[in-house]
């Protein structure tokens, strides 16, 4: 059984739509950093223990409480047949570049493409998979762009140290966007296949 502070932590990680840090934890119980971790780490032995349908998942420097990703299965049938709206091959390409890159221009980005990415990047930025990171400071001072907290959300990454190596990377972009969209689900434990 959990104790009250585990208990709270556990309603935080429930009711988020997105990861919450230690710090925010922190901030919101009034516990220290130290506590904060013990309670994650119990709930994740209770929820382990247990037999239960969710886990705890590290993401994007936070915690977040999903499905299982062995349940994922039965609960992708809950979703067949809706429709949702993907990213494009040419909106991952550019997020990969971006991801491995970043800061990068616009310049480098559509350099390392070999095509104008202005669609791409445009999309990327209104679902909050990029972000302007300030600008370069070279002649034009072009905008930098980096990942945000929800690329990372959103392929199961708690950081960017754990993007799959470049020879990897180069393997995946030959997958159909289905098959990058799919394992992507898979692997943030998503049961909604990500709607963006």
């Amino acid at each position: 059984m959990l104790d009250q502070l585990a208990r709270q932590v556990e309603a935080l990680l429930v009711a988020s739509e997105s990861p919450v840090t230690l710090e925010r934890i922190c901030e919101l119980t009034g516990c220290g950093t130290e506590s904060a971790e013990q309670a994650v780490q119990r709930i994740e032995m209770e929820l382990a223990s247990g037999g239960h349908a969710v886990v705890v998942a590290r993401l994007a420097g936070g915690f977040r409480i999903v499905t299982d990703p062995d349940l994922g299965y039965i609960v992708a049938q809950l979703f067949e047949g809706k429709r949702h709206s993907r990213l494009s091959r040419a909106s991952l390409e550019t997020l990969a570049v971006i991801a491995y890159r970043q800061p990068a221009t616009r310049a480098q980005i559509e350099a390392v493409r070999g095509v104008n990415s202005d669609s791409a990047m445009r999309t990327l930025l209104e679902r909050d998979m990029i972000k302007i990171a300030g600008r370069q400071e070279t002649p034009g001072r072009p905008l930098l762009y980096e990942t945000t907290s929800r690329f990372l959300e959103y392929f199961g990454l708690s950081d960017l140290e754990h993007l799959p190596r470049m020879d990897e990377m180069e393997s995946l972009l030959k997958l159909s966007a289905d098959d990058i969209e799919r394992m992507a689900s898979e692997l943030s434990g998503d049961e909604s296949d990500q709607i963006l």
